[in-house]
């Protein structure tokens, strides 16, 4: 995915889809009632939801001061792009949020039908937190293109979507759209990175007569 279809894909969803939802799709409620259950108090998926900004805060500073130590270029570099990532995800989740504007499912719902164990507030759509999520996960995975890298940095990334739904926090729908934002804002600022950097080696390359 390039920046300019992900720019694309971005102004087409904030085109097309109503500014205000009072009441989601079928599908969408329904799926979310099956997961999230009338007592969402569970420590296990508070404690899952509440690692998603903190790690994706963590990973970019640690890998830069571990670079800084060692003296490591590249991995300085991966960590301009995660920093990078995140600072898209978060310009974006925000921008659709205020563009859709679309209320959590316990402000629409009953406090009965979808209580708030956690007292969030904001806007639904799009997850922040599972956005964030995919970020993390997709940047370090394209830094270190590994299955054993991957797969549990996808799985804790999938944790947190689930979380969202299973604390009622968000709609099955906002999940999916935090997860392509989170993800295709780590491929977007990868390519920035790439084109960034090759425009300076470019200047900098010496002119030959």
């Amino acid at each position: 995915m390039t920046i300019r279809s992900f720019a694309l894909f971005v102004v087409i969803l904030c085109l097309f889809v109503p500014a205000k939802q009072t009441y989601a799709q079928n599908w969408d409620i329904n799926l979310l009632k099956s997961i999230n259950p009338s007592q969402p108090d569970n420590q296990f998926w508070k404690s899952v939801t509440s690692t998603a900004k903190p790690l994706a805060v963590a990973a970019p500073i640690s890998m830069f001061a571990v670079s800084l130590i060692n003296k490591d270029k590249q991995l300085r570099a991966n960590a301009y792009k995660m920093a990078g990532s995140l600072l898209i995800t978060a310009v974006l989740t925000e921008g659709i949020k205020r563009t859709l504007n679309r209320d959590r499912p316990f402000v629409t719902y009953p406090q009965e039908v979808f209580p708030n164990t956690i007292d969030e507030t904001g806007k639904s759509m799009p997850s922040g937190h599972t956005a964030f999520a995919f970020t993390t996960a997709t940047s370090l995975f394209t830094a270190y293109p590994k299955w054993y890298v991957g797969l549990p940095l996808y799985a804790w990334a999938t944790s947190v979507g689930y979380s969202r739904l299973y604390l009622g926090q968000h709609y099955p729908s906002d999940v999916l759209l935090g997860a392509v934002v989170g993800t295709g804002s780590a491929l977007a600022s990868n390519w920035l990175y790439k084109k960034m950097t090759h425009k300076k080696s470019k200047q900098k390359a010496p002119v030959i007569n």
